[in-house]
């Protein structure tokens, strides 16, 4: 085993709405993940009343800063516990935007489209599934130029709630577009290995996908979308040995928002795997 290198770079709290555990339960997995720290990235704050049963109210952000700086102090010199944000990219809310990032040290912002929320489907959703699944990734490919996000979320998430409509091989002729603008901007894209559990049993986005990201050569980040402790750095050997089938050498994490690169052929033998149930029970 190596010293530990990686971070969790997609998890949330109890602010959110929908996650349960306190962060300082999160940076204990962590810890017994071999993983060097955590990013800590709940959903950002959006004003009167945007998709507000998913997420903290404008007012508990201050709250949000002080439980990550709490956490931090508590696992100093153990798990490195850093200020992140997953920050919804709607259009006619970067200004916004921009502001709520400037008020605080995030460390790193995941961009994310989530087109299950009222207002997307108040917005953009038709009964032509398929051109709103274009405009998922052209909404995708508008986020990372607004130059707000060092990383793009669950970047094909669309598949889940179009299931019933969802060709992936069709939809490369509008995902390879969408992925040259993102890789001209040279923001991230994230491989989310929550993906397993949804609708399309696979993480987002799909191999093919990914392969395409592999050859505009956009950086990707690791993330686990992690609602539950249990679940940090979950599937992260599976997504790096996946990573490598499709070209990649390294993954990315982002501290005081720049991209720090480990090859993967040294983040792999970092981690330590948690024994299952059943060795637990024993």
């Amino acid at each position: 085993m190596t010293s530990p290198i990686l971070f969790e770079s997609h998890s949330h709290t109890p602010l959110c709405k929908h996650a349960y555990g306190d962060p300082t339960e999160y940076a204990a997995t962590a810890e017994k993940r071999g993983l060097r720290g955590l990013l800590v990235t709940c959903h950002n704050p959006m004003p009167n009343g945007f998709s507000a049963a998913v997420r903290m109210t404008e007012n508990e952000l201050d709250e949000y800063i002080d439980l990550v700086a709490k956490t931090r102090d508590q696992w100093q010199g153990r798990v490195d516990v850093r200020l992140g944000l997953e920050a919804d990219y709607f259009e006619g809310y970067e200004n916004y935007l921009e502001q709520q990032l400037a008020s605080a040290d995030f460390h790193f912002v995941l961009g994310s489209v989530h087109p299950q929320i009222p207002e997307f489907r108040a917005k953009y959703w038709s009964d032509d599934l398929r051109e709103v699944q274009k405009t998922y990734f052209r909404l995708l490919a508008k986020s990372a130029e607004t130059g707000l996000f060092d990383s793009i979320a669950h970047p094909d998430l669309i598949k889940n709630f179009t299931a019933e409509a969802w060709d992936s091989e069709q939809m490369l002729d509008d995902i390879r577009p969408a992925l040259d603008r993102i890789a001209a901007t040279g923001v991230a894209m994230e491989l989310n290995t929550s993906g397993v559990n949804k609708t399309i049993s696979e993480m987002n986005p799909f191999p093919a996908m990914l392969a395409e990201m592999r050859l505009r050569n956009i950086p990707v980040t690791l993330g686990a979308d992690a609602h539950v402790p249990e679940r940090v750095s979950d599937g992260y050997e599976v997504a790096m040995q996946l990573l490598q089938q499709c070209g990649y050498t390294h993954v990315n994490f982002f501290l005081n928002r720049e991209r720090q690169e480990v090859a993967i052929q040294e983040a792999l033998p970092s981690l330590v795997p948690l024994p299952s149930p059943s060795e637990v029970a024993r």
